[in-house]
């Protein structure tokens, strides 16, 4: 109820803590908060629950945060660097090409991929992270650049990225690829993500077909990168 709903915003924005005692940061508030909301929504759409009390509670907003991306030159000059890890080389080229979260390029395989008129069309579930990791069916059609990251046709059931592990030395790996091709940014693997929205808007893509391969479900949250646009322009 609306009672336990504030309780547990006080909780997370005052009391929780993290492993090492300090307080949680917005966005995880944020995004632990959502995950709750998810699951309520959720609830009423089934009937468990009358009434939905999130009518009478706000939400906790995630802070804006600078989002890392890389430019289309910068792209070309990872793709002509070598990477300790060609997996990892190949997933995050894959991602600059399509806007694929590192968690849905991870599970990718094979019969996910099907071959249309000379040309590959991916057809997956897409996290939806901010909406208690529910997901969504998306179609996808593969740029040349992208099919040719995908490598030799493999079994139905394997990964098309096999071998890709997460890690805490993954964003360390990616950092030294970068370096080595000259690029000073913080890049971390969600930067591919990124790249693709800006690249897509920096060529005149409509923001809602821009919207629609990220698979975005607000308009606004593509708008952010619109903005990113705009910025650029004015400081040309």
């Amino acid at each position: 109820d609306k009672d336990w709903l504030d309780g547990f915003k006080y909780y997370l924005t005052n009391e929780a803590k993290t492993k090492s005692d300090t307080a949680l940061s917005r966005n995880t508030q944020s995004s632990y908060f959502n995950k709750v909301r998810a699951a309520i929504n959720e609830a009423h759409r089934e009937g468990i629950i009358r009434d939905n009390p999130l009518a009478q509670v706000t939400s906790i907003k995630a802070k804006t945060t600078k989002r890392v991306y890389l430019t289309l030159d910068e792209v070309n000059a990872l793709a002509h660097t070598e990477c300790r890890y060609p997996v990892l080389k190949r997933a995050f080229l894959f991602s600059c090409a399509t806007g694929m979260r590192w968690c849905d390029i991870h599970r990718l395989t094979w019969s996910e991929i099907e071959t249309f008129n000379n040309h590959k069309r991916i057809i997956f579930d897409q996290v939806k992270l901010s909406h208690g990791d529910a997901k969504s069916l998306q179609y996808l059609d593969l740029p040349k650049f992208a099919e040719s990251l995908l490598g030799p046709v493999k079994a139905a059931h394997e990964r098309v990225f096999k071998g890709l592990k997460y890690s805490s030395y993954i964003n360390v790996a990616l950092l030294r690829w970068a370096l080595a091709a000259g690029i000073s940014k913080h890049v971390t693997f969600h930067a591919g993500r990124h790249t693709f929205a800006v690249i897509q808007l920096s060529r005149g893509i409509d923001i809602y077909a821009v919207s629609k391969l990220l698979g975005h479900s607000e308009l606004k949250t593509t708008e952010i990168y619109a903005d990113i646009i705009e910025q650029r322009r004015m400081e040309a």
